[in-house]
């Protein structure tokens, strides 16, 4: 009995070096706490942002898949945008992996811009597209034509182009 507890161990020994070398010798963590024994972390499925057109007060404007109303920022050149830090706060940039699919007046205005933090933002007809954080529910267009961050905002049209209220 007591040669067979060595033999034990000598395979269970055995068995976890197997474990390191096929796994090229790390194991990784990944954000949500699986360790996969190999090198490469696991990559999130893509997100897709969604764009609509919704009828709101100011008329029909663009808004995300949950029916939040999109701004454009006039500090904002074709295909760059130039709102960072602190406006990313009030103003969160609509993100996504790739640009969104379109159909009927919107097909082929859509594309992806780099963004903060290595993300994609998505972009309307030239226009980096924006979220207002005071806006509270679908529908709402509270940050139409205000002055925040050195320029005014404003929700989009099907066109693509700005909608001013005033």
């Amino acid at each position: 009995m007591t040669r067979l507890v060595p033999l034990v161990v000598l395979v269970a020994v055995a068995v976890g070096v197997f474990a390191i070398a096929t796994s090229g010798g790390s194991t990784q963590t990944h954000k949500a706490g699986q360790a996969t024994g190999y090198g490469a972390p696991a990559r999130p499925a893509a997100a897709k942002a969604a764009v609509n057109v919704r009828s709101t007060s100011l008329g029909k404007i663009l808004v995300d898949g949950n029916g939040r109303s999109l701004y454009l920022f006039e500090a904002d050149t074709a295909n760059k945008s130039n709102c960072s830090g602190a406006c990313l706060s009030s103003w969160p940039a609509l993100t996504s992996d790739t640009a969104p699919a379109a159909s009927g007046a919107l097909t082929g205005k859509f594309a992806t811009i780099a963004a903060a933090g290595g993300k994609r933002q998505v972009t309307y007809n030239g226009h980096p597209l924006y979220l207002y954080a005071g806006d509270q529910q679908a529908g709402d267009t509270g940050g139409e034509g205000l002055k925040d961050f050195g320029a005014e905002w404003y929700a989009l049209s099907r066109s693509g182009s700005k909608v001013d209220e005033g």
